[in-house]
């Protein structure tokens, strides 16, 4: 019992040295207008009612009192109340005054704090005040401890910004769901929160993006996250090692000072939002005459049911799914059906009921395309008649030139041809799949249409076998496979009118001439893994973590990447744990979290004719919060521009605070 007011004493110091930091750290820029310097001094708290960290407080209302004018600013997103408000407080700036009024009961026996942030800011340079925090409690204790931490997404690492983070001492799972916090905090722009006024004892720690502010996890579609571990808070007096230096920067004195660490500071929270698990049709539109598409919350297991109600439904479709079957669209044959206005028809699918269970569900729907036939025909007459009008003044002018050449193709009659879009391109990579892709269904692409000539030299080509598949996931593109071979070239073609559209059309004559990389161009990468799982999927990203390639880990704990283009690459892995090839989200309510994320903080630059291999990566070796490269972030340190910007001054000031520090210091020895 005798160590505690010594133990008080210096985290009372500490105290002071934290308040006189956080201001050296949170001034606006240094400038000189022609009135004279600016104000670089942020406002100072003058006291308040009640008193910061006063006890025993039953009134519902504060009041703050600065030493100049002041703004507070984005008070709803800066401004965090700790136990939550259900109802939303009520805050005021008048001059030089910031008042607080709550409107839910006051719970006994408990610490509020009132968090600022960085939003109290003087009122002519916009100076903040820094991590401004206003304590008071209703009992006769007031609670001080502290936890903080990261909350980033768990699908890239990236910082999730002013999402809430709170606190329960009830340690139920169901308490997330069914309970509003009792601690809460919200993130900065770099993901960053701080809890504060905790009592002792265990708690379970939450992220949740609050859509409807109710502080429970309510909504599927709000993004949260959670600690498999309890917390602890804890605090330890420590001391560290501040600098003063002189006016030429040399070393001038070095202060120990104590502080005060609140544990734990390194607590990181990965963000995602829950699949939907609720069946249901999201959207259907008509884009145009020809098709319509209808979208799903989640993949259809079975087709949905069209009865029509004017028209013959009766094969008057060609159905098109996409791969993850939850967009079908349904592209209609009979010009009959599909110049109609207006189709009617009893649409029969699968759909959620409030137990959850799919149940098959018929709604009677009208469909319209944005623009009628009537519409579509004046457009195109119009359009028409310009063009005709056109013709003829081109006309008039060739004749006059007596060009004969140029009349006969003036008057050469138009074919409309179906459009034909080809991956081909005159240097491509020996492993890469040539694709034909079509904007409507195709109901005829003969193999004996295409043609594929190797070219020996200026006077030999020969014959080329192929494969032309229809692709799985799309109906409008086709996949071309040959025994392509590095150096070499070759004639790709396509006859004229070989390929035959839904609706008539036939494409024109196709050739591209292609030749392949040499191997001397490529490198080889060869990613290792510490700890292998086959269900690690690793992926090599070009910038914006875009993914290139992507390979499984080997038992032996590789995964290598052939004929990759010279270029600076990253690598990014995930913990396929269902082995479905993609990343997924967890679920709450089953305790799963979203599959693991890792980043190797390292840019590799892979050269030409080159074998590149990484060490053994762990990916435990770097904490979570620390893997992904900056390069890779969207989220910048935004914060650092500001002390970039201010660095003299901050640093003056800190330095001047310090020597004030050494002063006392110096006077209570003497």
């Amino acid at each position: 019992m005798m160590k505690m007011p010594h133990f008080r004493h210096i985290i009372e110091h500490s105290a002071i040295v934290a308040s006189v930091a956080a201001i050296c750290f949170g001034c606006a820029s240094v400038g000189t207008p022609d009135g004279g310097p600016y104000d670089e001094t942020p406002p100072r708290f003058l006291g308040s009612v009640p008193e910061r960290n006063g006890l025993g407080v039953t009134k519902k209302e504060v009041t703050l009192e600065f030493d100049e004018y002041i703004k507070l600013e984005k008070a709803n997103e800066k401004v965090v109340i700790s136990p939550p408000q259900t109802e939303q407080p009520e805050i005021s700036v008048t001059g030089k005054k910031i008042q607080v009024k709550l409107f839910d009961t006051l719970q006994a026996n408990t610490t509020y704090t009132i968090d600022f942030s960085d939003g109290i800011v003087d009122n002519n340079e916009g100076n903040p005040l820094g991590d401004f925090c206003f304590n008071f409690s209703t009992g006769d204790r007031l609670d001080t401890l502290q936890v903080s931490g990261y909350v980033l997404r768990a699908d890239n690492l990236e910082p999730v910004k002013e999402i809430q983070v709170g606190l329960h001492s009830d340690l139920q799972d169901s308490a997330f769901t069914t309970k509003p916090f009792e601690r809460v905090s919200k993130t900065d722009a770099m993901g960053h929160f701080v809890i504060r006024g905790i009592a002792p004892g265990e708690y379970r720690i939450y992220a949740l993006q609050d859509m409807d502010q109710n502080f429970t996890f309510s909504q599927k579609s709000e993004m949260i996250a959670w600690y498999d571990s309890l917390i602890v808070p804890t605090h330890e007096a420590r001391f560290r090692t501040d600098t003063i230096f002189t006016a030429e920067g040399k070393v001038d004195t070095l202060l120990t000072v104590p502080y005060t660490r609140f544990m734990p500071d390194d607590i990181v929270l990965l963000a995602f939002t829950e699949d939907p698990i609720l069946q249901y049709m999201v959207s259907s539109e008509r884009p145009s005459h020809e098709k319509m598409t209808m979208t799903f919350a989640l993949p259809q297991d079975s087709l949905p049911v069209i009865r029509g109600l004017n028209f013959d439904e009766t094969d008057a479709f060609i159905i098109d799914s996409n791969l993850s079957k939850d967009t079908i669209t349904y592209w209609m044959k009979d010009s009959l059906v599909y110049f109609k206005d207006t189709l009617t028809f009893e649409y029969s699918y699968l759909r959620s009921d409030t137990d959850m269970v799919l149940r098959r569900l018929t709604d009677t729907l009208k469909m319209s395309p944005k623009k009628s036939h009537a519409k579509i025909v004046q457009e195109a007459l119009k359009k028409s008649q310009d063009e005709a009008k056109e013709r003829d003044k081109e006309l008039r002018r060739l004749e006059k030139q007596n060009d004969t050449l140029g009349i006969q193709r003036l008057l050469a009659p138009k074919t409309k041809f179906m459009t034909l879009q080809s991956s081909a391109s005159n240097t491509m990579d020996v492993n890469q799949v040539i694709t034909f892709s079509f904007k409507e269904p195709v109901l005829d692409f003969p193999d004996s249409v295409v043609r594929i000539m190797h070219v020996v030299n200026d006077s030999t080509k020969e014959p080329m076998p192929f494969i032309l598949e229809h692709d799985s996931a799309d109906i409008k593109r086709f996949l071309l496979y040959s025994e392509w071979r590095p150096e070499e070239s070759y004639e790709l073609s396509v006859d004229s009118a070989g390929i035959t559209g839904l609706y008539g059309l036939h494409t024109d004559a196709y050739q591209q001439k292609i030749k392949f990389r040499a191997l001397d161009q490529y490198s080889t990468f060869t990613v290792n893994v510490a700890n292998p799982r086959t269900s690690y999927l690793v992926e090599i990203l070009a910038s914006a973590d875009k993914v290139v390639r992507r390979a499984y880990v080997s038992k032996e704990g590789s995964a290598d990447f052939f004929f990759m283009k010279p270029g600076k690459y990253y690598v990014r892995m995930f913990d396929d744990v269902n082995m479905n090839g993609r990343w997924d989200n967890g679920l709450y309510e089953e305790k799963r979290k979203a599959e693991p994320m890792y980043y190797m903080n390292k840019q590799f630059e892979l050269k030409q004719n080159w074998d590149h291999e990484t060490e053994k990566w762990d990916v435990h070796t770097l904490p979570i919060d620390q893997q992904k490269p900056d390069a890779l972030k969207t989220t910048k340190k935004q914060d650092k521009k500001r002390v970039s910007k201010n660095a003299e001054r901050d640093k003056a000031m800190a330095e001047r605070e310090a020597k004030k520090l050494k002063n006392r210091k110096k006077g209570q020895e003497d």
